[in-house]
């Protein structure tokens, strides 16, 4: 009897390592500005990504992959919310000194990896605000934030590199600031005596082209005013070596700390691409294409350390590796930093129409690979997917509940994320202050409508075409991937439909 009680003991703790064993580390790399056409993997010859090749070839590939903003912020709500961020009020480009505006308690997809488990972090960007309404306190514990709604760690920029305060936050404090020192951060008026772009050109390394012209933090004049916390100031060069080392030491600690079934998600968010692009010197004027190709080059490193890090620990294998950016690209953002002089032949949204801002597919239509040895199978996917879905996938994947109130937006797409369904979502929504929306598949065809808005048709700052017209625009995808061509006056049925079922989703009951 002793003997019987042992053996099943020993097969449930079995059946229980076996299931736990199952639970794969997640990875997920999300890259800031970067385009449709700017990896080699996705056609251009102009600059070589081979990291990023790498994780292409042994992964799935998509070709329809889109984020749900043309911007950055509402993206990102978006990818850890679950919810279209046009829902709701303040997901707008966020100032540096914006409050969390993600609601503590809610669902969100590092809350369903925190639920099941797993060790969270987000490294890099965030940009998704940090403090109460009154704001983030600096200089005391800065909460709530990315550890509130879901993370067990952060190592992050609070919002974008040209944005103030130019410091790094660990979990709920200022990295390196000295309390004899405050930080005091403004973005109505100038506080301070700190130079400004604006009063000090003279001390700027990178001009500004619109924009950016305010405090000068390391030669570079920024979108804010701050004063305060000298040692506390990243240098921009030395920013993706920070952020990749805490991201490989993130792995290492779980890899060694943790039991072998305790598996972890890490959100690595790169900056490279985004203004101000200041690459470190060992990559400067190796592209060809001045510092935008360079910090091409510099984000293919970063994804290569990561890729390097899972395969010395021997954690590639039970690794869901997935690389993808929060919207399409933009070439002059603000600085004059030979961007656009330097560009060649390239184009970094390959052959879409748009761009960063933009209600085109280049604004929000974005590079994914997904890899996970054994489980999904290299190739090329044609099969729609958004990644507002992700909370959805990953709480299938794992067997998690969540408060789908919280969550309205996000479908069950995994099959088509792991490339088992050829299908994937019926209906795409982009939002680039108008919203879009694009339907079917290739067997069937792929319609894009942009419903009839007021704005500006193009940027004169950063030469993009907008997408607004006041007149509704049909564009059929798969015959016309550049949108060249308007079809609505020849398709008023389809108009007329596509219009209905966008009414339909933005006026979904949510809570």
């Amino acid at each position: 009897m002793n003997k019987l009680l042992i053996l099943g003991l020993l097969l449930a703790s079995a059946t229980t390592l076996a299931q736990t064993a199952q639970r794969p580390n997640v990875v997920l790399i999300y890259a800031d500005d970067i385009g449709y056409g700017d990896l080699s993997c996705y056609g251009t010859s102009a600059v070589k990504t081979p990291n990023v090749d790498r994780l292409a070839s042994q992964g799935l590939r998509f070709k329809h992959a889109y984020a749900t903003s043309a911007t950055c912020t509402p993206s990102r709500y978006s990818l850890m919310t679950g919810e279209y961020a046009w829902r709701q009020k303040g997901t707008g480009i966020a100032p540096g000194n914006a409050s969390l505006i993600i609601k503590p308690g809610r669902s969100t997809l590092p809350g369903v990896f925190k639920a099941a488990g797993y060790q969270t972090a987000a490294i890099g960007k965030w940009h998704l605000g940090l403090g109460g309404p009154e704001g983030p306190d600096w200089n005391g514990e800065l909460k709530p934030g990315p550890m509130e709604v879901g993370f067990t760690h952060n190592y992050i920029m609070a919002a974008t590199g040209d944005r103030v305060p130019c410091v790094y936050v660990e979990d709920h404090r200022v990295v390196n600031l000295d309390p004899n020192d405050p930080i005091q951060v403004d973005y109505k008026q100038k506080i301070g005596d700190w130079p400004t772009g604006r009063e000090n050109p003279d001390k700027l390394k990178m001009k500004h082209s619109h924009g950016h012209d305010m405090t000068i933090v390391n030669g570079v004049g920024r979108i804010g005013w701050m004063t305060g916390g000298k040692a506390a100031l990243w240098k921009d060069e030395d920013m993706a070596d920070v952020f990749t080392r805490q991201a490989v030491k993130f792995i290492e600690a779980n890899q060694k700390n943790r039991p072998s079934t305790s598996p972890f998600f890490l959100y690595f968010a790169t900056h490279d691409v985004h203004v101000p692009r200041i690459p470190h010197p060992r990559f400067v004027g190796k592209s060809g294409l001045g510092p935008r190709g360079d910090a091409l080059l510099e984000f293919d490193w970063e994804v290569g350390e990561i890729l390097k890090t899972l395969d010395r620990l021997g954690l590639t294998d039970n690794t869901i590796v997935l690389l993808s950016s929060d919207n399409g690209p933009v070439v002059d953002d603000g600085y004059q930093d030979q961007a656009v002089e330097k560009l060649g032949t390239h184009k970094p949204a390959g052959p879409l129409r748009g761009g960063k801002y933009s209600a085109f597919e280049a604004g929000t239509r974005v590079p994914l690979l997904v890899r996970w040895p054994k489980h999904v199978k290299p190739g090329i996917s044609e099969t729609p997917v958004s990644q507002v879905d992700f909370l959805a996938d990953f709480a299938t994947l794992l067997g998690q509940s969540y408060n789908h109130a919280d969550a309205p937006d996000s479908e069950n797409q995994l099959n088509a994320l792991l490339g088992r369904d050829p299908v994937g979502r019926s209906v795409i929504v982009e939002h680039a202050g108008t919203l879009s929306i694009v339907q079917g598949n290739a067997g069937e065809g792929r319609w894009k409508y942009i419903e009839p808005s007021q704005g500006a048709a193009r940027s004169n700052e950063t030469n993009t075409e907008l997408g607004n017209n006041p007149k509704p625009q049909l564009y059929n995808l798969t015959s016309d991937v550049e949108e060249k061509q308007n079809v609505a006056d020849q398709h008023p049925d389809r108009v007329r439909q596509m219009q209905q079922l966008l009414d339909r989703i933005r006026n979904k009951e949510t809570q």
